[in-house]
Order: C-alpha cells, then sequence, then structure tokens
C-alpha cells in the first residue's frame, strides 16, 4: 500500500492552498484552467475548487464535484408550500425567490493509515454539464485515485455513484467499498423495475454491483475504520446513512444528504423534499440528525451544502440557522 503521509504529499496541499485561502496565483491557475476548456460565462463551470479542514490528527477535504443551477425552487424544496412562501423564505436570506444553486461535494477523510473517500459525485455522466469533477479536485490537492483505501457509499442515489466507475473500470482501482446492507439491498431488489425507483436500480447495477466482490456492508454504529463511525439516518432513501469522524476529541458530522439546502431544508425541516423518498421519515430523521448536531455543536459537512459544505447549526424558531465554517479547522 502506497504511503499516504509523506512529505512530498503533504507540501501539495500546501501547494495547493486548500488549508486556508489559496494564494492568487493558485486561483488565477485554476481559473485559467477552467476557461480554457469552456466558456467562463457558464456558470454550471467553476475553478477546481477544493477545502482541507483539519480535525485532530485527521485530514478533511473537501472538493466540490460541480453545481447545478435550476429554477423554480418550490417544485424541489417545500413541496405542499406555496410557492409564494417558498419565495418569501428564500428573500429573507438574500437569496433569488425564483431560482437556486445545488452543490455537489464528496469528501476524503485521511487518517494517515487510510484514506477514506466518501461519495464519488456524478463522474463521466456528468461532464457534459459541468460536474463530474472529483478526480481533477483531487488531482489539484495531492491525491491520486489509487491511494484511495476504502469508498463510502452513504446512498446509492447517481450523484453518488455515478464516479465509482471510469470507463467500465474501477475508477479507485486499490480501494475497498462499504455502504448500508439496507440499501444496497433495496436498490439491487428486481422488484424496483416498473417503479419510480427503476432508473436508480439501473444505476446501481451499472455502478455498484460490478463491485460487489469489494463491498462490504455497515449497520448503525459500526466502524469503517477506527475513527469513523456509521450511524442510521433513513428516509432521503430506505439505508441513507450518516457517518461520525472523531480524532483526537474533535468529532464532526458528515450528514450526507439528510438536508438539501442550507435555508429551505434546514429552516424549515418539516417541508418536503421531491427527492425524499419518505417525506415524513426524512423530516424527522432531519430534526433528530440536526438537534444533535446543535446541542452537541458539532461541525458538520452536507453534500449539498454551500461549498465548501462545512459548517454548524444552531436552533432557530421552527428550524436551524446554518452557519458556514470559516477559521476554525485552520487554528
Amino acid at each position: 500500500m502506497p504511503d499516504h503521509s509523506t512529505i512530498s504529499r503533504r507540501s501539495l496541499f500546501l501547494a495547493a492552498g486548500v488549508g486556508t485561502l489559496a494564494a492568487p496565483l493558485v486561483l488565477q491557475r485554476a481559473a485559467a484552467l477552467a476557461r480554457s476548456e469552456v466558456d467562463a460565462t457558464d456558470m454550471r463551470v467553476s475553478p477546481i475548487e477544493t477545502r482541507s479542514l483539519k480535525l485532530g490528527s485527521f485530514r478533511i477535504l473537501a472538493v466540490r464535484d460541480g453545481i447545478r443551477p435550476s429554477g423554480a425552487p418550490n417544485e424541489t424544496f417545500g413541496i405542499g408550500q406555496s410557492a409564494d412562501a417558498v419565495a418569501a423564505l428564500l428573500e429573507e436570506n438574500f437569496l433569488p425567490a425564483d431560482r437556486f444553486v445545488n452543490s455537489f461535494t464528496p469528501a476524503l477523510v485521511d487518517t494517515g493509515s487510510e484514506v477514506v473517500l466518501f461519495d464519488t459525485g456524478m463522474g463521466e455522466g456528468g461532464r457534459d454539464a459541468g460536474m463530474g469533477r472529483l478526480l481533477e479536485g483531487l488531482k489539484y490537492a495531492g491525491y491520486t485515485p489509487d491511494q484511495v483505501s476504502v469508498v463510502v457509499l452513504t446512498h446509492l442515489h447517481g450523484d453518488h455513484i455515478g464516479g465509482l466507475m471510469e470507463g467500465e473500470k474501477p475508477a479507485f482501482p486499490n480501494a475497498r467499498y462499504v455502504t448500508g446492507r439496507t440499501e444496497y439491498d433495496f436498490w439491487v431488489n428486481p422488484e424496483r423495475m416498473g417503479t419510480p425507483a427503476e432508473q436508480g436500480h439501473q444505476g446501481v447495477l451499472a455502478k455498484v454491483q460490478p463491485l460487489a466482490e469489494k463491498l462490504t456492508f455497515i449497520e448503525d454504529g459500526g466502524e469503517v475504520v477506527p475513527g469513523i463511525t456509521g450511524l442510521d439516518a433513513f428516509g432521503h432513501t430506505p439505508g441513507h446513512m450518516i457517518f461520525r469522524v472523531e480524532s483526537e476529541g474533535r468529532a464532526l458530522m458528515l450528514t450526507a444528504d439528510t438536508a438539501n439546502h442550507f435555508v429551505l431544508s434546514l429552516q424549515r425541516p418539516d417541508w418536503e423534499v421531491r427527492f425524499d423518498m419518505d417525506k415524513a421519515q426524512a423530516a424527522a430523521t432531519r430534526k433528530k440528525v440536526f438537534d444533535m448536531i446543535a446541542t452537541d455543536r458539532l461541525a458538520f459537512i452536507g453534500y449539498h451544502m454551500p461549498f465548501p459544505a462545512a459548517g454548524f447549526i444552531e436552533k432557530a424558531g421552527e428550524g436551524y440557522r446554518f452557519v458556514p465554517v470559516s477559521y476554525q479547522f485552520d487554528v
């Protein structure tokens, strides 16, 4: 197994500027790379973005796989609420009333002995839309795909499993794979055919099932590697899981898709979300998870939060206020 803690790799972290604010030359380089590939006026395509956080002896890397602008927020968040109510909440939070931007952020945890990747983004299928940039981001931060030793799948929606395969070969050739058994059993079941879950079923057969020999399952409270524990957080999907990461007395939660918007899903946790498969259970899970995070004053990374997708939560009114991370993990 390659040495994941070499000085050269650590130097690459610093050179890439992923710890605090990136140096101007690094930002210029990233912007130039983006402009050389696409029209920079297309907001879907941005410079490669990564952010490194230090958690005890662990290093956590957030990588922006891409963004997707959309209209009609009320058709995704606040199902059953009036368009005016959704628009008003957005405007109260200085956001456009008629559109939103969805961000996709896989996270990598380097424990020093293991390199654990959580979710894989859109992969090659999303690149025409300016997404699927995880591998670029890892390279930019000093990692190669063969250094990833574990790939954890929080759930098996396409934007989380799309990067598992590259050209019909595993994108992370030396990795073993971990997901929840409840989640996997649901999606591979042929009973999904002819139902709204059929497309997801086909995606899992194409992206996950070819890796079955290297796949292990985790249950509620199970350990991925020392310092990383899985917890059930069902609702968004039948077996959706979140993960607690802890090192030297510091902890952070990877909440995956428990909340899909930093205002609409957090300030109004009871509002239904189109992509939640069991909407009532997903709302109950949101409140349970974020009550715990707020009470324990934990940091969290949410897959669809504004990049770098990391922050804190405080209880506010009927929901929660999102507080983006600043320099808490740099000092």
